[in-house]
């Protein structure tokens, strides 16, 4: 069974699930307030980070996409998520690095 990634306006659930409909009613049962914004699959185990913990309830404090989207296309290579940023924006490499290692613990 694989596992999704269910990132809602207020959390990031990590769950198995039969398939993103099926990630959607775990959504629609635990947190039924929440509007989903993005159903991924992901190799982890399941957990659940609150948005609030981490300090992202603000609308102007949003994970940034480019380093999100190059972290997925790299399946978590922390290594290879960095060359490809720096291949997106043309920063240097330390600017990279804290791009992608601040997107991994916001539950990439």
């Amino acid at each position: 069974m694989p596992l999704f990634e269910i990132e809602t306006d207020a959390h990031i659930i990590i769950t198995w699930s039969e398939d993103e409909v099926s990630a959607q009613t775990v959504v629609d049962d635990a947190y039924p307030e929440d509007e989903v914004l993005r159903i991924t699959k992901r190799p982890r185990d399941s957990w659940v980070i609150s948005k609030g913990a981490l300090g992202l309830t603000d609308r102007t404090l949003d994970p940034c996409t480019i380093a999100r989207d190059c972290l997925s296309k790299s399946a978590g290579d922390k290594v290879n998520a960095i060359r490809l940023y720096r291949m997106e924006t043309g920063c240097d490499v330390d600017q990279a690095r804290r791009a992608i290692e601040s997107n991994m613990v916001m539950g990439w």
